[in-house]
């Protein structure tokens, strides 16, 4: 490790004023705000910290943003018509060498009830209260895994109950018709069979609660708030959301090639799109998601959506958003202070968002491409003792090495993009600030904690936005009855 790097990422604050952040890619670019099927809202990845699983690698990708706990009667199936994608680069050439495939298939049983002696079909998902054998409920989702490698594609298998076939918890519909929802959805959780893997790893696919962490309505209305104010000050807009997961845990040395231990990753969903005769069908690309953040914050409007339907390999195109960043330009004409600006070009965020901190997270041999980026070789952080600023806050098995549910990546980006590591990862140009006369700004949003056993609630913080110790992660979803507080974030 880098001790001079490690040095900067702990102690360098923030030099200029904070980052208009959009819950991370949720509804984050013009095409996709109508489609929230295929809307990748977060990814994480990091070395698993649940006891006895320090040698796997938890992936975790976010679809269907902003969900209400109560939005029957349909709820938030993934779309059957989708491919949902995690990728894993494993040698640092932008290029997917792994690839889970994600495909859904809804089976619809017509319940019906007998009313005035004709038998009619019920217009609810379910007919009564559910459990894990699917008693009573009217549409059960089922998932295929295929992992492809040199654009082969080999089927993972369900090691817990035999065959190929997965199946999806139902949503959150409320208490009356699932009495404990945790202990329902745990039975969703499944060893998997990996093609040339020695070892098991786990699958769950369902509903969580959101764990992104953002005061997203004042943050847009101009950065209406105090940004250098307290870091829990603020609530969290997304506190009384549910989102849906693809959660795997691989093992690590089943993920790495060779003597390199960093990997990076992204997820994307590609919709089937009709051809021609001559053309066929064939697969769009819709929706793209790595380091979280990027297309709300650095891709210019008239490129989100090509963004989206684009590549790492491709990512030379995008390049001057993030030498030439225009966030620090809007924010001065906000608050107008313009000697608080890092120069350009701003070398530091290629490092971030497209290459990797070298003694950090850098492949052994890299070609830019965005994406999350993890070294696999830096033990994880027990839970009790994460920091959610990562290694900026000297956590460094936390963002941007990395992401776990706890990291405060608004905040983090925040600094990073306004400068804090000028100097120490890269070059800010004509820098015209030292960033360590700055305080350190923020949205005012912060999550109660790692796990419930080592929450710190204070200010505005809402104690229930913790997360699992154990996989998957993400908490329990919000029932939609009886939502009490969850209707309204107050």
């Amino acid at each position: 490790m880098n001790t001079k790097v490690l040095s900067h990422f702990a102690l360098l604050a923030a030099t200029s004023l904070p980052l208009c952040a959009l819950a991370s890619s949720h509804r984050e670019a013009p095409s996709i705000a109508g489609q929230p099927r295929v809307d990748g809202t977060d990814l994480y990845m990091f070395r698993s910290y649940e006891p006895g699983r320090s040698a796997y690698v938890t992936l975790i990708a976010n679809y269907i943003p902003l969900q209400d706990p109560w939005g029957g009667p349909n709820y938030f199936n993934l779309d059957e018509n989708a491919v949902y994608e995690i990728k894993v680069d494993n040698d640092g050439d932008a290029v997917s060498d792994l690839s889970f495939e994600f495909r859904f298939t809804n089976t619809y049983k017509d319940l019906t009830v007998n009313a005035g002696g004709e038998k009619t079909p019920i217009p609810l998902i379910n007919s009564g209260p559910i459990g894990p054998n699917g008693a009573h409920l009217n549409v059960i989702q089922t998932y295929s895994i295929g992992l492809v490698r040199h654009g082969y594609r080999e089927a993972v298998g369900n090691a817990t109950l035999g065959g190929d076939t997965f199946f999806k918890p139902v949503d959150n519909i409320g208490n009356k018709s699932i009495s404990d929802y945790a202990a329902y959805a745990g039975h969703f959780i499944y060893d998997i069979s990996l093609p040339g893997c020695s070892a098991p790893g786990r699958v769950f696919v369902g509903q969580r609660k959101d764990g992104f962490v953002v005061n997203i309505g004042e943050v847009f209305d101009l950065v209406n708030t105090n940004p250098v104010g307290p870091r829990d000050g603020e609530r969290n807009a997304l506190s009384y959301k549910n989102v849906t997961s693809l959660a795997l845990e691989v093992p690590i040395n089943c993920l790495t090639h060779g003597k390199d231990p960093v990997i990076g990753a992204w997820t994307t969903a590609s919709l089937r799109v009709k051809g021609d005769r001559e053309d066929g069908d064939h697969w769009q690309q819709v929706s793209r998601l790595g380091m979280p953040l990027v297309n709300e914050l650095v891709i210019g409007l008239p490129d989100k959506d090509k963004f989206n339907a684009s590549e790492p390999s491709r990512d030379a195109q995008f390049l001057h958003y993030v030498t030439n960043p225009v966030v620090p330009v809007l924010l001065n004409n906000l608050f107008g202070d313009a000697a608080l600006i890092p120069g350009t070009p701003r070398d530091d965020l290629v490092a971030i968002f497209l290459t990797g901190v070298k003694g950090i997270n850098q492949p052994l041999k890299v070609t830019p491409g965005e994406m999350l980026r993890l070294n696999t070789s830096t033990p994880p952080t027990p839970v009790a003792t994460q920091n959610d600023l990562g290694v900026l806050g000297g956590d460094l098995a936390g963002f941007p090495n990395g992401r776990r549910p706890y990291d405060d990546v608004v905040d983090i980006t925040l600094r990073a993009a306004e400068g804090a590591l000028c100097g120490a990862i890269g070059d800010c140009g004509t820098q015209t600030s030292d960033p360590n006369d700055g305080a350190p700004y923020t949205d005012g949003a912060r999550a109660a904690g790692p796990d419930a056993a080592n929450e710190h609630v204070t200010g505005a913080i809402n104690a229930g936005d913790t997360y699992l110790a154990v996989f998957p992660y993400l908490n329990t979803p919000l029932p939609g009855s009886p939502n009490g507080p969850n209707g309204i974030v107050k």
